[in-house]
């Protein structure tokens, strides 16, 4: 049993918006997300750091979330900006009951737990969306599910999962850093980066915690493990 993550699949089973069109790096894209997986086993978890599906709704996602529920092991899904398929916890969950998608389940607005470990997480906010300054009604929106996530866990220790960075080369977000200060973070993952912002984003150890970031291209699609 280990634990795992990946972020940005952008799984375009169900629609037209292929990656392929971006270049080499996401050249069969979608076999090399098969291909890296394949290590895994039915007793792993994997927290899928959003951006997974181009779908416009859940029944337009419903191909990738398929292909994803295939994939070895358990998958925790969180939002990225570009699941405009993502609806409500309870349908979700419905929606997969009625499709047997049934190695799959949501990070929002609570936290999971990996043996002794508490896995927290939301999207986040960066700075791109930054409209003449932050739209502060998003912001404090991803501020307070992320502290839910984060007290649901106590005082267990925390891995914490963001679709968007909370630091880049020019960026902080202080608010998400200052959470992650406060509740005791260790390690954070992080996606969303892709081509040439790769190489402005932080890793490593600040502030008392240790980011990585982990979208699919930059894994060479093959999840990153955590732990054990």
């Amino acid at each position: 049993m280990a634990l795992y993550t990946i972020g940005d699949l952008h799984l375009s089973l169900g629609s037209d918006k292929t990656m392929e069109v971006f270049g080499e790096a996401w050249r069969d894209y979608v076999d090399r997300i098969a291909a890296g997986f394949s290590k895994l086993n039915s007793d792993d978890v994997t927290v899928l750091c959003g951006d997974l599906s181009w779908g416009m709704s859940l029944e337009e996602s419903l191909a990738d979330l398929r292909f994803i529920n295939g994939l070895p092991g358990r998958k925790i899904l969180m939002k990225g900006n570009h699941d405009y398929w993502w609806n409500t916890a309870a349908k979700m969950k419905r929606f997969f009951a009625e499709n047997g998608l049934d190695t799959l389940d949501i990070l929002h607005n609570n936290c999971h737990w990996y043996g002794d470990r508490a896995l927290c997480g939301t999207r986040g906010w960066f700075y791109e969306l930054d409209q003449g300054g932050h739209n502060e009604k998003v912001l404090l929106r991803e501020l307070g599910r992320l502290e839910t996530s984060l007290k649901a866990a106590g005082t267990a220790e925390k891995i914490c999962f963001l679709h968007y960075p909370p630091l880049f080369q020019g960026y902080q977000c202080p608010e998400i850093l200052r959470l992650l200060r406060e509740y005791g973070v260790r390690e954070c993952y992080y996606g969303h980066l892709h081509g040439a912002t790769q190489r402005r984003a932080i890793e490593g150890e600040q502030y008392g915690t240790a980011f990585s970031l982990v979208a699919a291209d930059y894994l060479q699609f093959v999840p990153k493990k955590i732990c054990d």
